[in-house]
C-alpha cells in the first residue's frame, strides 16, 4: 500500500493566561483539524510543515517541539487505498496577515477544552494532549540550538592546497548548504556560529546571506585548534549559546562534534517520551557521529543553568 507523506503544525499562544491553539475548517470535508499538507518532491518534512501553514492560513510560523505523528487510511488520487503519514510540530506565529486560501475557509483560536470538542478526528487529539502536557510542565516554549556538521568537502587526497582549513565544499556539499536555507528558516534561526575552516563557513553562508546576518567565527571549533588545545573552549562556546537562548545554528567538524554535543546530554529533561528519544538521539550522535551536512536540532526550554533539552531531531540534508 502506498504512503502519502504530509506535514503540519499546531500553532499555539497564551491569552489571558490560558493556552490556545489554532485549528482550521475545510469546507470540502466540512471538518475541523490541524493545518497540514503533502510534501513536495524531495522536500523536508519540517519545510513542508511551515510552507503548508503559510499557504493555508497566511501565517508565518516558527517550528517548536515535534508532536506525535499520526497515520490513517485514505484513498489516493486514483481511488486506491493508501496510508497517509502526517508529522506535526508545535509552532509560534511570527508574522503574516492570516489570509486564507481556497481549501480553508476559517481559522479559529480555541482553548484546550474548546479545541477538544471542535476537532472532528480522534487522532488529532494526540497532538493537543502533547501540547497541553508540555504547557503544564513549562516546556512548550522552546528555542532551537542546531548543531550542523559541515557539508561534504573536496577529499583531502584530491585537495591541492597546503592548508587543510581552506579545503572547500564539493558540489554535494554546496547542495547541502543550499538545503539548509529553508530548514533553518523553518526554525527561525537568527544567530550563526562556525569553525573558521572554509568548509564549515561555506555550509552556513547561503543561509547567512538569505537572512542578512553575519557568521560568528570561532577558532576553537576548528579541527586544528581542537587537536592542539583540547575541548574546554568548545564547551565554553556551547555554554555561551545556552546562556544567550537565541535560535542558533553552529557548524563544526566530525572530530569536534562529540565535545559540542556531550554537554547537552546532561540538559535533557527527565520526564516523558520526548526526553527518552532525546537522550537516545544524543547518545547515538556521540556513538556514531553526525553525517556530513546533517542538522542536529535541539529544542531547548529556558536559558543558562535552567536550560533543558526537551526534544531532539536529526535531519539529513
Amino acid at each position: 500500500m502506498p504512503n502519502i507523506r504530509a506535514a503540519g503544525t499546531v500553532p499555539w499562544r497564551h491569552r489571558a493566561g490560558a493556552l490556545e491553539v489554532a485549528l482550521v475548517h475545510r469546507p470540502k470535508y466540512d471538518d475541523w483539524s490541524w493545518t497540514k499538507g503533502k510534501l513536495d518532491a524531495d522536500e523536508l518534512w519540517q519545510v513542508a510543515a511551515v510552507r503548508e501553514t503559510l499557504e493555508e492560513t497566511g501565517l508565518h510560523v516558527r517550528l517548536g517541539m515535534p508532536l506525535p505523528p499520526t497515520a490513517y487510511r485514505v484513498l489516493d488520487r486514483t481511488g486506491h487505498p493508501a496510508t497517509k503519514q502526517v508529522r506535526y510540530w508545535a509552532a509560534t506565529v511570527v508574522g503574516g496577515v492570516g489570509s486564507l486560501e481556497n481549501e480553508i475557509d476559517e481559522v479559529v483560536w480555541l482553548d484546550v477544552a474548546g479545541t477538544h470538542d471542535r476537532l472532528d478526528y480522534a487522532h488529532d487529539r494526540q497532538q493537543l494532549r502533547a501540547i497541553q502536557r508540555a504547557d503544564l510542565s513549562g516546556t512548550l516554549d522552546t528555542w532551537p540550538l542546531v548543531v550542523v556538521r559541515h557539508g561534504r568537502a573536496v577529499p583531502r587526497s584530491a585537495y591541492k592546497g597546503s592548508r587543510d582549513w581552506l579545503r572547500p565544499l564539493n558540489a554535494v556539499g554546496e547542495r547541502q548548504a543550499r538545503a539548509l536555507i529553508p530548514l533553518l528558516a523553518a526554525y527561525g534561526v537568527s544567530a550563526l556560529y562556525s569553525s573558521t575552516s572554509e568548509r564549515c563557513v561555506a555550509t552556513l553562508v547561503p543561509y547567512a546571506q538569505a537572512i542578512g546576518r553575519e557568521i560568528q567565527l570561532r577558532q576553537q571549533l576548528s579541527e586544528e585548534s581542537f587537536a592542539r588545545k583540547g575541548g574546554h573552549r568548545v564547551v565554553k562556546t556551547m555554554e555561551h549559546l545556552l546562556d544567550a537562548a537565541e535560535p542558533v545554528a553552529i557548524c563544526g567538524h566530525g572530530p569536534v562534534l562529540s565535545t559540542m554535543i556531550k554537554p547537552l546530554l546532561a540538559r535533557v529533561t527527565t520526564d516523558g517520551d520526548l526526553a527518552v528519544s532525546a537522550r537516545a538521539a544524543i547518545t547515538g550522535a556521540l556513538d556514531l557521529n553526525l553525517e556530513k551536512g546533517e542538522a542536529f536540532v535541539c529544542h531547548v526550554s529556558g536559558a543558562g543553568a535552567d536550560a533543558k533539552v526537551v526534544a531532539v531531531e536529526r535531519i539529513p540534508t
